[in-house]
């Protein structure tokens, strides 16, 4: 049974095992302090890290289309606020079988914000939505059809001088 240890008169009550504060001392040895992301120091930093996390295979090192992880998805922008689901789905379904169509609202008017997301399985219906599509009108609106995902060229950014170009502020009087 454990101890009762009053501190002063009418204070409260703790209990104190009877290895006293031996077993707390013991707690905070056992304890680690952790700081940063993911708490495992032990971890390897840097390239190596990066093997954990799943990726798609790249077709080729061209600039380009890319694809997503589950098909090939067009960016329509320029939409019409008040068009409806079945105006984009039906324009596009022309071309083959939609994977999936999203149509993003504005939350304070309700309206589309102006822009669709379409997914096609292949590279082939995409390619010729995207061909046949551009440029066209929906609800009297021209929309502009481009591929969501785009393969920038090899080597990433390029920079001529190693340092960001910015404008200077104004001198002080």
């Amino acid at each position: 049974m454990a101890d009762v240890l009053e501190l002063h008169e009418g204070g409260e009550e703790f209990e104190v095992d009877e290895e006293g504060d031996q077993g707390i001392q013991k707690l905070k040895e056992k304890a680690r302090k952790r700081k940063g992301r993911g708490f495992d120091g032990d971890a390897p930093r840097g390239r190596e890290s990066e093997e954990h996390y799943e990726s798609v295979e790249a077709d080729s090192d061209q600039p380009g289309p890319q694809r997503s992880v589950e098909g090939w998805i067009l960016f329509v922008t320029g939409v019409h606020e008040e068009a409806q689901e079945d105006d984009i789905y039906d324009k596009f379904a022309e071309f083959g079988e939609i994977k999936n169509l999203h149509l993003n609202l504005d939350r304070r008017t309700g309206f589309l914000k102006g822009y669709a997301l379409v997914e096609y399985e292949t590279f082939k219906e995409a390619q010729a939505a995207m061909d046949a599509l551009n440029g066209t009108e929906i609800l009297e609106n021209t929309i502009h059809v481009d591929w969501c995902f785009v393969r920038g060229p090899p080597g990433g950014r390029s920079r001529r001088s190693g340092r960001r170009r910015r404008s200077q502020s104004p001198r002080r009087r």
